[in-house]
Parts: structure tokens; C-alpha cells; sequence
């Protein structure tokens, strides 16, 4: 066998790592028909030769990794670094430098990073902390397009540290991953109805399940990965679009959908054969906040729980009304400062104190349970602020114990599902001119969030939507 390179030492790990394979998570039935996915065996000129495992090499977006490289030389200087190319075609990329432990084994689970794109211990940092590439365009922030493909990223052990993203060292082993936000069985279906803008998912099986209504920001169009992981974990999910799209009226600048809109989402999603009517939540990020404190408090609608990612109480912008109802939230006036850096920031235009008491929810009215998450750092919304407004209305009402809130140092806006890249800054639009939206956050304490706030809402749906009345 020496010409294969492989002993019967090698032999042996391969059917333990098969095992261990076998044995992952909603992905098992595809580990079972490719269980030699989690490695390739590495080339080099050492006498044994290097293993690079991935368990698993399938596995959701919010699932944790083990990278585990075997048969280095003890204590030997080594890169692991992780490549991947966005929906658009865009390279990501990470890197960071590790020794081998006494045995010639390196596990990123136990063992801290020594320097690079993050440094001590962080098993999923190669994902965290991606950035885009030297060379890559300006401005981009990571967003999955198509729900129905995962992320490949190609992950690398490379001779000694290697100070570049260029993969300029010996490579020895490297293994490829896949990272989904559906998981098998869900099904993805596209609304068109009665107006209504927006794709569901719906988890395997039968049903009925609890449910959940997915609102983002201002950045519009359909975003559908958040709703796609809800699905993942057992809730329908309805991702709705109310601005910027071209299947809504009116122009795309503008927001020409109101209550009634809402309201029809709402009842749409919760009148579906497959969902407990009763165990409907919403979770709105940024702008889609105010829509979710909105709907909650000021419409005849009965959600069991709502959830809001750094967002306002209100709206700037005076909500356009035909017949006293209200049929669109603002037009196309937009309301922005800039930073030092000549990045657009939302952050002072629109706090408690500039939005008019009226344009304001009436967020003591309040039935149901409120989970508030807040980045402490973000640039785009004054979310402490606001959240500090919403705690004392509430307190004011007698109604504290409904809200649970969540605060974390460090955190920017974009606090979306954890081992997600955050960029502090990205494009905001093109035309007429180029124009950066900073969104704050530093890092590791916003990975740090992402991975607690993640964990905490889903603990917060299964509580509310899965629990006994």
C-alpha cells in the first residue's frame, strides 16, 4: 500500500471518520450516499500524509463545524483558510494560523488561532470572519439569492503561516463543504395572492405548524434565507415583501402597501392548511420593526409573539391614507446624515425624539410577548434608543413583563444568523451615484451576537409557539 500513500493507520481513521459522518444531522441521509465528502487526502512531502475532516460536510447555515487536521508533525506552523464564491460569482475569504498539538493533530474546536482573519478560540471563525477578496468589487455585503443551492466553501491546510488570502503556500489536505438554509423536505412556494408578495416555506411533513411572518428593512425586494432556515426548523415561514418590489404597486422607491396589506399576510399565512392559526408569530428587522410593533398593537390581528431585530417605534415619513385608511408608509424621501467617511448612516435622522408621537405604535397596546434585539453599535438605526422608549411605554402600561430584550456591545444592524460575515459598511445604491450605508458592528463581538441572539430566538418561538396556552 505505500504506493497509495495510505497505511493501515489511515485505514482505520477513514472508517471512524465515515462513521462519525454517517451520524450528522438532518443531512445524514446525504452523508450516507457520499461518505468520504468530509476529506480529501493532501499532498506533500512529509513522511505521513496529512487528513483534513470536516464534521459534517453537509449541515445548515446555523450548525457548527469541527475542522480536525491529523498526521502534521508535532507542534508545526500551519494555515487553514476557507474560500468561497457568492451568489453573484464574488470571492470570500478567510485565514488563520494554528500550531499542531504534540500528536500532529490540529482541532479548531479546542485549539485557539494564533493570528490572521481572528485570533484565540473561535471554531467557526474561517466563516465569521470572511471578507470579500483583494480585487473584489466595492462595497459588498454577503446575501444568499437562491435558498435552494448551498454555500460551497473550499477549506485548506496549508504549510506554515501563510500571511495572504493568494494561496501562496503548500497546500496539504483540504476538504469541501456545503451550507444550506433549507434543509431536505422543505418546501419552497412562491405567493402571488390576493396582492400578496412573498414566498413561503414550509417544513417536512404534514402539519400543522406554528408559523411566523418575516418582514426585513428598507433595503426591499424578497429576502427569503431567514425565512428558509425558520422553515429548517419546524416553522412555516412567509417572507413578505412590501417595498422595492416589481410585482407591488407603484414605484420601487416607494412603499404603497399599508394595514391592509399587512393584515392580508397575516391572515393569509395563518389560514394556511398547514399552520396552527393560533401560533403565528412575526419577526421584523430595521424598518420592519415598526411594522411588526404596528401590526400587533394597532391591528385586528392576534399574533402569539413578535420579535424585533433593531428597529424604530415609528416612522419618519407621514403614512399616506385613502378614506382614513392607511394604504402606504412614506414616499420616497429619504432621510440620512453622513459619517466622516462619507458613508450614509440612518442613525441620528431617526431616533424616538425626531419621529412624531402620532407616527409612533402604539406599543402600549400590547398583547402578546416582545423578545428585542439590539446592537449596540449599530449605525443604522438608534435601536438602544428606540428600545428604551418601547421598555418605558410598556413599564408605563404595566405590561414589562411582556418584553424580554437582549443587548449586545459590539453589535452592529445587521445582526442576521449566526457565522454569518457582518460588514460594517456596504453598498446602499448605485444610482444616481454611488452611496455607502454604514452599519456598524466590530467583528467578533458581532459573531458573538449573532451566534446568542439566534440561539435565543428560536428558544423564544419554541417557548410562545410551541408551548402549552
Amino acid at each position: 500500500m505505500s504506493g497509495t500513500g495510505l497505511n493501515l493507520g489511515h485505514l482505520k481513521t477513514l472508517c471512524q471518520i465515515s462513521k462519525s459522518l454517517l451520524g450528522g444531522s438532518c443531512f445524514r441521509k446525504q452523508a450516507r450516499q457520499s461518505s468520504m465528502l468530509g476529506f480529501f487526502r493532501g499532498r506533500s512531502s512529509f513522511s505521513s500524509t496529512p487528513l483534513l475532516i470536516a464534521t459534517p460536510s453537509r449541515a445548515l447555515i446555523d450548525e457548527t463545524i469541527t475542522l480536525e487536521a491529523r498526521f502534521l508533525p508535532p507542534h508545526w506552523p500551519v494555515t487553514v483558510s476557507a474560500r468561497m464564491r457568492s451568489d453573484e460569482g464574488d470571492l470570500w475569504v478567510a485565514l488563520a494560523h494554528y500550531r499542531s498539538d504534540g500528536s500532529g493533530v490540529l482541532n479548531l474546536s479546542r485549539d485557539e488561532a494564533q493570528g490572521g482573519s481572528y485570533s484565540g478560540l473561535e471554531p467557526m471563525g474561517l466563516f465569521w470572519s470572511m471578507i470579500p477578496a483583494p480585487g473584489e468589487r466595492e462595497g459588498l455585503r454577503l446575501r444568499k439569492k437562491n435558498v435552494e443551492t448551498p454555500y460551497t466553501v473550499q477549506i485548506s491546510l496549508l504549510n506554515e503561516h501563510v500571511a495572504s488570502h493568494d494561496r501562496d503556500g503548500q497546500e496539504l489536505a483540504s476538504v469541501t463543504l456545503e451550507r444550506w438554509y433549507m434543509a431536505p423536505g422543505v418546501r419552497r412556494v412562491e405567493v402571488r395572492e390576493g396582492g400578496i408578495v412573498g414566498t413561503l416555506f414550509l417544513p417536512q411533513g404534514p402539519g400543522p405548524f406554528p408559523a411566523v411572518l418575516d418582514l426585513w428593512g428598507m433595503g426591499g425586494g424578497l429576502v427569503e434565507y431567514r425565512a428558509a432556515l425558520l422553515a429548517s426548523r419546524g416553522f412555516a415561514s412567509l417572507s413578505l415583501a412590501y417595498f422595492g418590489h416589481k410585482d407591488l404597486p407603484g414605484p420601487l422607491n416607494e412603499i404603497n402597501v399599508g394595514d391592509s396589506y399587512l393584515q392580508a399576510a397575516f391572515e393569509l399565512l395563518q389560514d394556511h392548511t398547514q399552520v396552527c392559526r393560533d401560533r403565528v408569530a412575526i419577526i421584523g428587522l430595521s424598518f420592519g420593526v415598526f411594522l411588526t410593533l404596528r401590526m400587533a398593537t394597532q391591528l385586528p390581528i392576534n399574533p402569539r409573539c413578535i420579535i424585533g431585530i433593531n428597529g424604530p417605534i415609528g416612522c419618519v415619513n407621514e403614512p399616506q391614507q385613502v378614506d382614513g385608511k392607511v394604504v402606504g408608509f412614506g414616499g420616497s424621501e429619504m432621510f440620512f446624515s453622513f459619517t466622516e467617511s462619507s458613508c450614509v448612516t440612518f442613525k441620528d435622522v431617526n431616533k424616538p425624539s425626531v419621529i412624531p408621537p402620532h407616527l409612533k405604535a402604539q406599543v402600549e397596546n400590547l398583547r402578546c410577548p416582545l423578545l428585542l434585539v439590539l446592537g449596540e453599535d449599530d449605525w443604522s438605526c438608534s435601536a438602544v434608543e428606540h428600545g428604551d422608549e418601547i421598555e418605558e411605554r410598556l413599564r408605563a402600561a404595566g405590561k414589562a413583563h411582556l418584553l424580554t430584550r437582549l443587548s449586545y456591545p459590539g453589535a452592529g444592524h445587521l445582526i442576521e444568523p449566526p457565522y454569518s460575515p457582518n460588514v460594517r459598511s456596504s453598498l446602499w445604491t448605485a444610482k444616481p451615484i454611488k452611496v455607502m450605508t454604514l452599519w456598524g458592528g466590530h467583528p467578533g463581538p458581532h459573531a458573538a451576537a449573532q451566534e446568542d441572539a439566534w440561539k435565543k430566538i428560536l428558544e423564544f418561538l419554541d417557548c410562545h409557539l410551541r408551548g402549552g396556552d
